[in-house]
């Protein structure tokens, strides 16, 4: 029970004929099926030299054979190489070439992404969508045509025997500060987080979840995958991108139980949904103000965000970064059943979390199950300094990276999160920043830019932003919504650019001064920098802040 071909194995045995994983409005591969079908892919990488510590990419969107070929590879202790789908074509092949792929499972829809990738290594090149093997030169148009290579009801010859401590799978980072690292977990790392992250929320056959971010990000394969696998939970994935017009029909179908979500999506809703509302009409605007009428709106408004939501959510899961204290204080009042964690890819991920309805505001829960952290050397009147972790589910180290390795994790096994945080009297993280982030101040202050990135984004027009520091100076580049700013002016016609630019400059600086009247002296914003386009993100819809500085 500590490999996940073992997690798999007994989950077939268990709940056999229950769904497990399938399309929205599709039929379903219950869990035998999936087991059945696991065997199949081992028979066909079996018959194609695909042998035990081999890397297999897996390059695609998320859908039900994703999952069959990750446990596929693990059950014969093959190690699985998930790469991002939202990675650049140079990306890609900088990871296929690093992790020396010796195969590829790719989706009819990112073929386009390896045609012109060289990478020695590879020998075969399957069409995850049907399993059919790839030859080479195959046109984008061609793929459809190609007959599976899956033998039905085959079984490899083999029998494979997989240590919990062998490495299932490298998963590359899509750092908000630069270089993607290939961190490797092992069998049991995996298995360990999704263990214990199931008593932080117990789920079981009867759940459903509805999944909507990439299954090659460390959040959603444990906890998404490895996680609802484990305890017989049905997932449903989705044939296109979770745009409002493919995701609305797909909740009310699925009405799930369970979904996993970063701050992102959560804040979307909220300001293109619920703030037009209330600010649409001048008496809820008004109401809006004052606390006592603000809950009563905010919790007519939960309701109707339930419903949205297909009306049976039990736990809604935030994680990836920090949630807006605007719209955690919304969830509150809504009665929304949120909940958040705290974790990163080298910790496979989660460390802390809390269940729907027993959170703190703006904490990310207490520390997981069979994990221990500490705040190493702690300011003496604050109590923050970076996080240290240890447990079962700290990775092994970064591919073929020892040097980068020693320096996150030490002799004693602790890991170097990299972040800063603090706990309260009842054992609750909170979470201040990066620390590669932290700006010192003129006269040797910490300044957190998140701190302040949280304040803008709560001024009207705002979307996001990112607080840098350039020639001494604080700058806020933010980028305001300017289709809310251009449907104002959009019978102006000609005139409409002159008015939008006058605007985003006078609420430019009506942004500095709202900031600067709320945050300290040494930490006010000397410029703010209009962006006209959205900043690039990670797969967990973190700004990629090195890109700015």
């Amino acid at each position: 029970m500590n490999t996940l071909g073992g997690v798999l194995q007994n989950s077939a045995v268990k709940f056999g004929k229950y769904p497990a994983l399938s399309y929205v409005n599709e039929t379903h591969l219950t869990y035998n099926d999936l087991w059945e079908k696991v065997q199949e892919i081992a028979a066909f990488l079996e018959s194609k030299g695909i042998e035990p510590g081999d890397k297999v990419g897996i390059l695609s969107s998320n859908q039900p054979h994703w999952g069959a070929s990750f446990f596929a590879l693990a059950t014969m202790g093959v190690v699985a190489v998930p790469i991002l789908p939202d990675f650049s074509e140079v990306e890609v092949s900088n990871v296929m070439n690093h992790a020396e792929v010796k195969a590829l499972f790719v989706s009819e829809g990112l073929y386009r992404k390896i045609t012109d990738i060289v990478c020695p290594s590879l020998k075969l090149l399957v069409l995850i969508d049907q399993f059919a093997i790839i030859p080479a030169g195959t046109a984008e148009a061609e793929l459809v045509n190609l007959p599976t290579a899956l033998v039905p009801q085959s079984k490899p010859i083999k029998n494979y025997t997989v240590s919990p401590d062998e490495v299932a799978s490298i998963i590359y980072t899509s750092g908000t500060t630069g270089k993607s690292k290939g961190v490797m977990l092992t069998h049991n790392n995996l298995v360990f987080s999704a263990r214990n992250s199931g008593k932080i929320h117990v789920m079981n056959e009867t759940d459903r979840m509805l999944s909507v971010l990439p299954l090659s990000h460390t959040y959603e394969n444990t906890i998404g995958l490895i996680l609802p696998i484990m305890f017989g939970t049905a997932v449903y994935y989705m044939r296109k991108p979770p745009v409002p017009s493919v995701l609305l029909p797909a909740l009310q179908v699925v009405r799930p139980s369970i979904m996993l979500t970063v701050p992102l999506i959560i804040e979307k809703v909220y300001k293109g949904k619920v703030l037009p509302n209330i600010n649409g009409k001048a008496i809820t605007r008004s109401l809006y103000k004052f606390a006592p009428t603000r809950k009563l709106l905010n919790k007519v408004a939960g309701k109707k965000l339930m419903e949205t939501f297909g009306g049976q959510l039990k736990f809604f899961g935030i994680g990836g970064a920090k949630l807006d204290p605007q719209v955690e204080r919304f969830l509150i009042e809504a009665r929304f059943p949120y909940a958040v964690g705290y974790g990163l890819t080298e910790t496979a991920p989660l460390l802390a979390g809390f269940d729907s309805f027993e959170g703190k505001f703006q904490s990310t829960g207490p520390v997981m199950q069979g994990v221990t952290l500490k705040i190493n050397d702690p300011d003496p009147l604050t109590g923050q300094g970076e996080i240290w972790a240890k447990g079962e589910n700290v990775m092994k180290g970064y591919y073929k990276e020892p040097e980068i390795t020693a320096e996150v994790l030490t002799n004693d096994g602790w890991f170097k999160t990299g972040d800063l945080g603090c706990f309260d009297e009842s054992g609750y993280l909170f979470i201040k920043g990066r620390l590669k982030n932290m700006i010192i101040g003129a006269s040797g202050e910490n300044i957190y830019p998140e701190d302040i990135e949280a304040i803008i984004n709560r001024f009207k027009h705002v979307l996001e932003s990112v607080v840098v520091q350039k020639k001494g100076k604080l700058v806020a580049l933010v980028h305001f919504n300017m289709e809310e700013l251009e449907s104002r002016y959009k019978d102006l016609k000609d005139q409409a650019n002159n008015y939008i630019d006058q605007r985003v400059e006078e609420l430019s600086k009506e942004l500095q001064v709202f900031v600067n009247s709320q945050v300290s002296k040494f930490a006010r914003v000397q410029v703010v920098v209009a962006y006209p386009e959205p900043f690039e993100k990670t797969a967990t819809k973190k700004i990629k802040r090195f890109l700015y500085y």
